[in-house]
């Protein structure tokens, strides 16, 4: 079963002088995550404090910060990476609380 992550990204300097590359690294993100036998469920440039946001979908932890990792190693982005958890999911946890 496939985790769910939600990675915000933020573009360094490096990556602003490089933006016309962004579909080519979208890219090849989304092959490192199927690699991983991943999903690469959605992508979205984003005003505010980050510059885009990222659902993907892997199959631990582990995973998905191999994928970071090996996606930020150029050094184009910053990420910060939340584990997320669908409504299903909560309302199973919810009912475990004793």
């Amino acid at each position: 079963m496939l985790q769910r992550y939600i990675v915000l990204i933020n573009f360094t300097e490096k990556g602003m002088k490089n933006i016309k590359n962004l579909p080519k690294r979208i890219q090849a993100a989304r092959k490192a995550i199927e690699k991983a036998g991943g999903k690469f469920v959605d992508w979205n440039l984003i005003m505010g404090l980050y510059d885009s946001v990222a659902i993907v979908e892997l199959p631990n932890d582990n995973d998905v910060a191999k994928v970071i990792l090996g996606t930020g190693k150029d050094g184009f982005i910053e990420t910060t990476t939340l584990k997320a958890f669908s409504e299903d999911e909560a309302n199973k946890l919810i009912s475990q609380i004793s």
